[in-house]
C-alpha cells in the first residue's frame, strides 16, 4: 500500500515533465536517443513500440526477420538507445507490453501461445493461486486496518468502479452497507458518475477501484474528489497506475492473468479483508445491524412448502 500523493485539495498543474513521469523505461530511452537516431531508426522503434505484443517475445534474429533487416541492424539500434545487450532490450519491451496492456493485447498473447483449451484453464487456474499467494505473502495487515479506519470515520463512502471493476465496487459498497455504514457503487453514464462526486466533502470517502492503464473516467472521478478535497482510496495494480499515483492511499493487488479480463481473485480476496477488519472494529454494531437485517428480510430466503400433492412449491410464488 502507497501514500504518495497526498490530498492538497486542489489538482496539481501539469509541468512539462509531468509526461515523462508516465513513460516506461523504454519510451524514457527513445525520448532521450530520438534526436541522434536517423530516420529509419526511429521509424522501427516506433513501430516496435506501437506494437508491443507482436514483438516482446520475439529474439533478435525473429524480430530482424520480421522487419525484414539484418540481425546486425536491430543490435546496433538497440544499442543506440544506450542497451548493453539484447537481452535487457527484450525484458524492458515486456515491461512496456504490460504497462500498455489492453484486453485485445491479453487474448492476442494467449492465442499465439497454441495452449489447447484445458492448457488455458489450466494456467489460468495457476495464475489465480500465484495473485492469491502473492497477496498473501505481501498485505500489509496494518495499512488496511488504516484503511479500515477511514472508511470507519467517514461521513458517506462512495466506490467507483467501471466494466470489470463494476462488480468489485459493488460488492464493496453493499457489504459495507450491510454492517452499517454509509455507502454506494454509483452506476450509470459517465455524467452521473461526476454528480455523484460533486455531492461528496472532505468528511466523505471516495474509493477508486481500476488497473493496468486505468480507465479515463475512475481517474477523472478522483481527481475531481482531490479538488473537492475529498479523502481517496484505490485498489489498483501498480504502484505506477493513475489510481496509485492520485489516490492518498492505494492497495496493490496482481490482476496478472492469460485471460482477456484480468484476474480479480486477489482483489476480492483484499476487499474481504478489508470487510472484516470494517466489520471488526465495531463488532456489537455490525451484529446490530446483521440481526435487524435478518429480522426485516425472513422472507427473502428459499422455503419450500408442500402442496396438498406432497409436491413442494416456493411460498414466494403463491
Amino acid at each position: 500500500m502507497t501514500s504518495d500523493h497526498p490530498n492538497n485539495g486542489s489538482a496539481k498543474a501539469e509541468s512539462p515533465e509531468e509526461p515523462r513521469r508516465w513513460m516506461t523505461s523504454l519510451e524514457l530511452r527513445f525520448a532521450e536517443a530520438e534526436p541522434n537516431l536517423g530516420t529509419s531508426r526511429q521509424r522501427l522503434i516506433r513501430e516496435i513500440l506501437d506494437h508491443p505484443e507482436d514483438n516482446y517475445f520475439l529474439s533478435s534474429r525473429a524480430l530482424a526477420k520480421k522487419y525484414d533487416l539484418d540481425p546486425t541492424t536491430i543490435v546496433r539500434t538497440v544499442q543506440a538507445l544506450g542497451y548493453k545487450r539484447y537481452g535487457d532490450f527484450a525484458a524492458d519491451l515486456r515491461s512496456h507490453f504490460v504497462a500498455r496492456i489492453t484486453p485485445y493485447a491479453v487474448m492476442k498473447s494467449a492465442v499465439r501461445e497454441k495452449r489447447s483449451v484445458a492448457d488455458h484453464i489450466e494456467h489460468t487456474l495457476e495464475m489465480d493461486f500465484q495473485n492469491l499467494n502473492a497477496l498473501r505473502t505481501q498485505l500489509d495487515v496494518k495499512r488496511v486496518l488504516d484503511v479500515a479506519k477511514r472508511i470507519d470515520g467517514a461521513r458517506r463512502v462512495t466506490v467507483v468502479g467501471i466494466d470489470f471493476a463494476a462488480p468489485l465496487a459493488n460488492l464493496l459498497a453493499y457489504g459495507l452497507v450491510s454492517i452499517g455504514y454509509d455507502s454506494d457503487a454509483p452506476v450509470g453514464s459517465a455524467g452521473n458518475l461526476r454528480q455523484k462526486i460533486l455531492l461528496l466533502g472532505p468528511r466523505d470517502l471516495l474509493v477508486a477501484i481500476s488497473f493496468g492503464r486505468c480507465l479515463q473516467d475512475t481517474v477523472d472521478c478522483v481527481t475531481t474528489a482531490h479538488n473537492n478535497r475529498v479523502p481517496t482510496f484505490g485498489l489498483t495494480d501498480s504502484e505506477k497506475t493513475p489510481i496509485a499515483r492520485f489516490c492518498d492511499l492505494s492497495l496493490i493487488t496482481s490482476t496478472a492473468s492469460p485471460s482477456f479480463h484480468g484476474s480479480y481473485v486477489a482483489v476480492v480476496s483484499a476487499i474481504n479483508a478489508l470487510l472484516v477488519a470494517c466489520s471488526q472494529l465495531h463488532p456489537q454494531r455490525s451484529l446490530a445491524v446483521l440481526r435487524r437485517k435478518e429480522q426485516e428480510f425472513k422472507s427473502r430466503w428459499y422455503a419450500p412448502v408442500a402442496t396438498k400433492s406432497g409436491n413442494k412449491r416456493s411460498e414466494r410464488y403463491e
